[in-house]
């Protein structure tokens, strides 16, 4: 089955379009509708005042604890299944309900808001364990807000028990919000040049402005790196940027950031104690003949690039420009040119004293190589992995840097102490939440199917190159994904909490960029904006699309996933806009920032802009 046969499917149509695109196949059963007015109803009526529903209506469960709908599933033979509930949900707030199978509970499904009555999205369940015969699938309203709207149930083919590849791993879209964000034009970067010269015309941009965060105990100066090789810093206000440090400069010769689209200067990360002790850390590439014959501490074979860490230490931390001194303390070489080092920083919520406070993450790429190795599997090597190191420490094998004491895997044998998660392809941005819990949530990159976000806590293995989001993969044909085993339970792997895939056209070569990637972003804890508070936003990097999923709907280990919205873009004046719009290119490079007081920016590589995000135009469910 070739990735040609996996059909974009339309929000609100998903039962129906899956029962009339999927074919059967010998090792397959068709999908199979039921509706929800035809099964055993437990405290609710069948009602049809709300269009957009299939059938001849949806069940209104009464808004108490038990009420419930009960289908009657028939399996021809035991076998793994997905089930799309589709229903409707105009509250403001998630619906928890238990799915039971035959009488033994299986797991929690929240039903968010979809905005309105006659919004109808579908939640899924996948690789539920169903036996042949009769089985009762039961959806029971866990609060006293009862259930949403139950259009219907959709038992998915469950592609054999993972023999046939999944078609559309998760049939729902992005849901159009009524919610838009005002952009206002915070600054405007100088043009910039890779070295060398770039093949690839994707590298060719006007900045390649890559993160926007503010520089700790300062009065509200801003810093952005650039890959091409300045650090630049902002006032509070906006403006004019001005050059506080050029690594390129400094590293000379060996720098390097013309191939490959994270390559140059990746990131920099201030300590949170920069404006007594003046340190910050930055990561670089470098890839010429210089730069490659340097030792380093773990590498691939064949490696093309090199990222290095680096600790800077400012002689005066006020100075407008940086003067001092800089050493390295970790250099990784890469078989590829992607997926190298991506973000470094520091948890701004640990306090001091806390056994968080002071130590670094580093978001390491598997470096193009979980296609055909084990590696992000790997725990003797770095790649595919979330680092966590004391950059002021000396116990690691180099000396250069600690190993925290409370990394999850310190001690075992055979794996570095440096690991905090492992199993990754390209954890692109990662960003904590400066409010409510306190979570760590990272954007990570797909292969051809799925863009998930995580909610990260040490030890976790998101499961790359074995799994995709929550699907298998497998090397053999990386063009699809597969539904998990019967034994996945077992087996240790964390999935998203929120996900969207790729929707190919039919007549997409897997072999070329289809142009979708996940920007992590942050969620929004600020001041300015109530309507935002709580919500994730995050986007697509190449496309320009803005997101958000509520935080609180992103539940680790929930059957469901949180829904996502995608955002309207309005102009500080009011004309709804578009970021290709903005950026003045079809691809707009985002990304996203934020400042100490937790207000959201804009960012993209396209035009070298940045925008705050200074209004709200409509509601949110």
């Amino acid at each position: 089955m070739t990735q040609s046969l996996r059909r974009p499917v339309v929000a609100g149509m998903v039962a129906l379009l899956i029962a009339a695109l999927v074919t059967a196949s010998p090792a397959t059963a068709a999908p199979v509708l039921y509706e929800a007015e035809n099964a055993t109803i437990i405290n609710g009526l069948v009602e049809s005042n709300h269009a957009g529903f299939t059938g001849t209506g949806f069940v209104n469960a009464a808004n108490a604890v038990g009420s419930a709908v009960e289908f009657s599933v028939q399996m021809p033979a035991a076998g793994s299944r997905n089930l799309l509930f589709r229903y409707a949900n105009a509250s403001s707030a998630n619906r928890p309900a238990s799915l039971s199978i035959n009488g033994v509970n299986h797991s929690t499904v929240l039903f968010a808001p979809t905005g309105g009555w006659t919004t109808w999205i579908s939640a899924a369940v996948n690789a539920v364990a169903l036996s042949n015969g009769t089985n009762l699938v039961r959806i029971s309203a866990s609060t006293s807000n009862g259930l949403p709207n139950l259009d219907s149930l959709t038992v998915d083919d469950g592609v054999g028990g993972g023999e046939q590849p999944i078609e559309d791993p998760i049939p729902q879209n992005p849901i159009a919000s009524g919610l838009g964000l005002v952009l206002t034009e915070y600054a405007t970067f100088p043009q910039s040049q890779p070295v060398p010269t770039p093949t690839d015309q994707r590298l060719v941009r006007r900045a390649r402005i890559n993160a926007l965060g503010e520089i700790p105990g300062t009065t509200g100066r801003r810093f952005v790196p650039d890959l091409n090789g300045k650090l630049y810093v902002l006032p509070a206000g906006g403006g004019t940027p001005a050059t506080y440090l050029d690594v390129r400069q400094v590293v000379g010769a060996n720098f390097f950031s013309g191939r490959g689209l994270g390559s140059g200067f990746g990131f920099v990360a201030f300590h949170p104690e920069f404006a007594t002790n003046g340190r910050f850390y930055t990561v670089h590439s470098e890839a010429f003949s210089g730069g490659l014959g340097m030792p380093t501490d773990w590498t691939q074979t064949g490696a093309v690039v090199h990222s290095i860490l680096t600790e800077w230490t400012a002689t005066n931390p006020a100075a407008a420009t940086f003067s001092g001194t800089r050493r390295p303390l970790l250099r990784l070489g890469f078989g590829t040119y992607i997926h190298a080092i991506q973000q470094i920083d520091f948890n701004p919520n640990a306090t001091p004293g806390s056994a968080d406070y002071g130590m670094l993450y580093l978001a390491v790429g598997e470096g193009g190589r979980g296609l055909n190795t084990t590696q992000p599997q790997a725990r003797n090597l770095p790649f595919g992995k979330i680092l966590r190191i004391d950059p002021r420490g000396t116990n690691s094998t180099n000396g250069r840097y600690g190993i925290p004491a409370s990394n999850p895997f310190v001690g075992q044998a055979g794996t570095l102490g440096e690991i905090y998660a492992l199993g990754m392809r390209d954890p692109h941005r990662f960003s904590w939440d400066r409010g409510g819990t306190g979570r760590m949530f990272l954007g990570h990159i797909g292969e051809h199917s799925i863009e998930s976000v995580y909610d990260v806590r040490a030890g976790d293995n998101f499961g790359w190159s074995q799994r995709e989001g929550k699907w298998v993969y497998r090397n053999s044909d990386p063009c699809n994904v597969y539904t998990l085993p019967a034994n996945d339970s077992t087996l240790g792997f964390t999935y998203p909490v929120a996900a969207y895939d790729h929707n190919p056209p039919t007549d997409w070569n897997c072999s070329s960029d289809l142009g979708r990637a996940i920007a992590g972003g942050f969620v929004y804890r600020g001041s300015a904006l109530p309507a935002l508070q709580g919500k994730y936003f995050f986007g697509d990097l190449v496309q320009g699309w803005v997101f958000y999923t509520n935080e609180s709907a992103m539940v680790r280990g929930s059957a469901t996933l949180a829904p996502i919205y995608q955002l309207k873009i309005f102009t500080s004046s009011g004309t709804q806009t578009s970021m290709p719009t903005l950026a003045g290119d079809a691809r707009v490079d985002l990304r996203f920032g934020t400042d100490r007081a937790g207000e959201l920016y804009v960012l993209s590589k396209a035009n070298g802009k940045i925008w705050k995000v200074t209004g709200v135009q409509g509601s949110a469910p």
